[in-house]
């Protein structure tokens, strides 16, 4: 926790005890009748209330492992689902795809590309959907969705038909980061969230094991009529599906419709997670926020940074089983030989989710995942005849996944405004789609079968990515020395009255002269 986190915390205590003393009275029915509207529901929620009891950490530890028992599963059930079902293809072209569809030169990879155009244009209806919408509902629904558009993907007969297949897995994916990146942050300070996103984001991790295993057991499937592939994206779909109807039912939109918690953990999650002044649920779209996205330079570095880090995910996602089979493996063995891939992402999401928990520095762990990335790149590129060292190399790009849900987290740390907010995750979460529309790009027919540019790619852009994280590095510690000092916010906080209500109004992080970035 860096100091700014510590500030935070301190002003949060001091806003709960100073508020049960002074609210209603004088300058505060002024302050609601001024700003009521401009209140997030959470506020309103709480002062309604009657549970108005302060909570001891021993309550907050047991209150935040409630919270991960009910929430933290469904998440990474998720994204576990949206991740195997997206690279599906990749399993299904060594599984005989290319040649029963009989697909040519580069409709493989232009398959691969349309599921993130698709997936980038349906991020803009996201960005306005999500503010006026219940967010579970909304996740819920497109699970069920994208897991009824993979199912169909058995039904696939030429480039055609696969090609819809994809578009409509993109675009009901779209949803899923936007959802979690603001479900999460609900439900946790800035530092407890670190390790939380790396939790469900390790779903990433799972999903390659997985789906190399099932990979390899449809390969074993022999059925003139039913390819083992199409039977892969049935029982996938299926899967999906079933999560996705849970989704829709038991997880609740915000902590104030939770019915695991009583009114009373209710309250005492909700003033502890006040800290964070970014809000719950606020349903009053403000186009003053919609137009600050388009001038914070935290957010364009934030999306430079996403576009790099995706372009080497989307060349080892997409291509990683490709790329082993050119090895010289056999295809079967090549679906096994991609599982490792899962554990390095498994075991580096949560050494830098906890990591983040406890020592912040977002921009030090993003930094610190590229160097094994452009050392994996460099083995993939120059070490032409030895496959051990090229599959050393694929395993380690595998790392810089931890960096795309520190990327999430700190976007979700850092933007204030309920509006400003669900663009900014829409925005994030396009930029990952634009990276991964380069990335396969760079796999072109005439390179094959090593690949050299597209490995370079992946060497070149995970060395750009670690000087944009040192950049807004300096960024967020020049923009703090702007806001108001450290000393203003106590005093503001000490007044009384007001300090509440503060903590909930929906302003944005640089118009919140009291709002901290945390790096």
């Amino acid at each position: 926790m860096n100091a700014h986190e510590k500030v935070e915390v301190v002003s949060d205590t001091k806003a709960d005890t100073s508020s049960s003393s002074s609210q209603g009275q004088g300058t505060g029915d002024k302050f609601h009748a001024q700003h009521g509207n401009n209140l997030d529901q959470a506020y309103w929620y709480v002062q309604d209330s009657q549970n108005v009891v302060e909570a001891t950490p021993r309550e907050l530890r047991s209150l935040r492992r409630k919270i991960d028992f009910w929430i933290v599963p469904i998440m990474f059930c998720c994204y576990t689902m949206q991740f195997i079902d997206k690279v599906s293809l990749n399993y299904a072209a060594v599984m005989g795809l290319n040649k029963e569809l009989k697909l040519k030169s580069n409709e493989f990879s232009n398959a691969a590309t349309w599921f993130f155009i698709a997936f980038l244009i349906a991020e803009v209806p996201n960005a306005i959907i999500l503010q006026r919408v219940p967010v579970a509902k909304w996740l819920g629904a497109n699970v069920i969705l994208w897991g009824i558009a993979t199912a169909c993907t058995a039904a696939a007969h030429n480039y055609a038909s696969l090609l819809a297949a994809r578009i409509f897995l993109g675009i009901f994916e779209a949803a899923i980061a936007p959802s979690l990146i603001l479900i999460s942050s609900q439900w946790y300070t800035k530092s407890e969230a670190a390790p939380r996103f790396s939790i469900w984001y390790a779903g990433l991790g799972l999903g390659q094991i997985i789906g190399g295993i099932v990979s390899y057991a449809f390969q074993q499937v022999k059925h003139p009529a039913f390819s083992g592939w199409k039977i892969m994206f049935v029982v996938l779909g299926l899967v999906t599906v079933i999560i996705g109807f849970v989704t829709f039912f038991f997880l609740p939109d915000t902590p104030m419709q939770a019915r695991f918690l009583s009114e009373a953990e209710k309250v005492m999650l909700l003033k502890h997670v006040a800290v964070n002044q970014t809000g719950i649920r606020n349903k009053h779209y403000k186009w003053s926020q919609a137009l600050e996205v388009l001038r914070d330079p935290q957010l364009w570095l934030m999306v430079l940074l996403t576009i790099l880090i995706s372009i080497s995910s989307g060349v080892i996602t997409t291509y990683s089983a490709t790329l082993i089979r050119n090895f010289g493996y056999k295809p079967p063995t090549a679906a096994l030989l991609n599982m490792p891939s899962g554990i390095v992402s498994i075991a580096s999401t949560l050494i830098v989710g906890y990591g983040v928990r406890h020592t912040s520095n977002r921009w030090a762990w993003i930094a610190a995942c590229c160097l094994p990335g452009i050392l994996g790149g460099g083995l993939m590129s120059f070490a032409k005849g030895n496959k051990a060292a090229q599959l050393a190399g694929i395993y380690m790009v595998n790392v810089i996944t931890a960096t795309l849900i520190v990327i999430y987290q700190w976007t979700g740390a850092n933007v204030a405004g309920q509006t400003k907010r669900v663009i900014s995750v829409a925005l994030v979460s396009g930029s990952f789609s634009v990276g991964n529309i380069i990335g396969p790009q760079t796999f072109q027919a005439k390179d094959a079968p090593d690949y050299i540019p597209a490995k370079i790619t992946v060497l070149a852009t995970q060395a750009a990515a670690a000087i944009i994280s040192v950049v807004l590095f300096l960024y967020y510690v020049w923009a703090n020395k702007r806001k108001a000092p450290v000393s203003v916010i106590r005093d503001n906080v000490d007044a009384g009255g007001r300090s509440e209500e503060r903590l909930w109004e929906d302003q944005t992080d640089m118009q919140n002269r009291t709002f901290r970035y945390v790096y």
